[in-house]
């Protein structure tokens, strides 16, 4: 069964003055999308960049999740830090998934350029960052999911499948020889 971990980092979430509206949007995301068993494993932090990367690594490195995204913290404003928690513990930065993330959700606002947003490998597991909004979140991993599975596939994790008609990923054919 594939792990993915769901990260929410927010000061008012984590104290519970403010409903975490970006996880159950993740959760449904992979629950329409995914064909493959799937389980999450969520946690919430506030904006500190040493919680936050202490959650990250043990998403990936004691949770064993395949792939781990994030929402909130991606923004200009001071305490907006999860970019840098996810720099400072990822081997290798893929920043084309920020880069399309911002210009998916040019289309629907001109505030996207303010947002960080970044991935990046650790170890076996994808970390990929996504905004706070539920339908900006929607929108970065329709744009960005159809390649994850094989980016994943590359990394040596699990094997990520998803209903085509949901969400089509890509994966060369010499990589489809190589599914479990």
């Amino acid at each position: 069964m594939v792990r993915i971990g769901i990260l929410t980092i927010s000061d008012r979430a984590s104290r519970g003055e403010y409903e975490d509206l970006g996880s159950p949007a993740m959760r449904a995301w992979f629950e329409r999308v995914l064909s493959c068993p799937w389980q999450a494993v969520a946690r919430i932090v506030p904006d500190e960049q040493h919680l936050i990367e202490a959650a990250l690594i043990g998403l990936c490195d004691a949770e064993g999740c395949a792939l781990v995204v994030t929402t909130g913290g991606t923004g200009p404003a001071l305490r907006d830090v999860t970019p840098e928690a996810t720099m400072a513990v990822c081997e290798k930065m893929l920043p084309g998934f920020g880069e399309l993330m911002r210009a998916a959700s040019l289309q629907f606002v001109p505030t996207a350029i303010l947002s960080r947003q970044t991935a990046g490998i650790r170890g076996k597991s994808l970390i990929v960052n996504l905004p706070g909004k539920p339908s900006a979140i929607d929108d970065c991993l329709n744009a960005v999911f159809p390649a994850i599975p094989y980016c994943i596939d590359l990394i040596e994790g699990e094997y990520l499948e998803s209903d085509p008609e949901q969400c089509k990923t890509f994966r060369p054919a010499h990589a489809k020889a190589r599914r479990p």
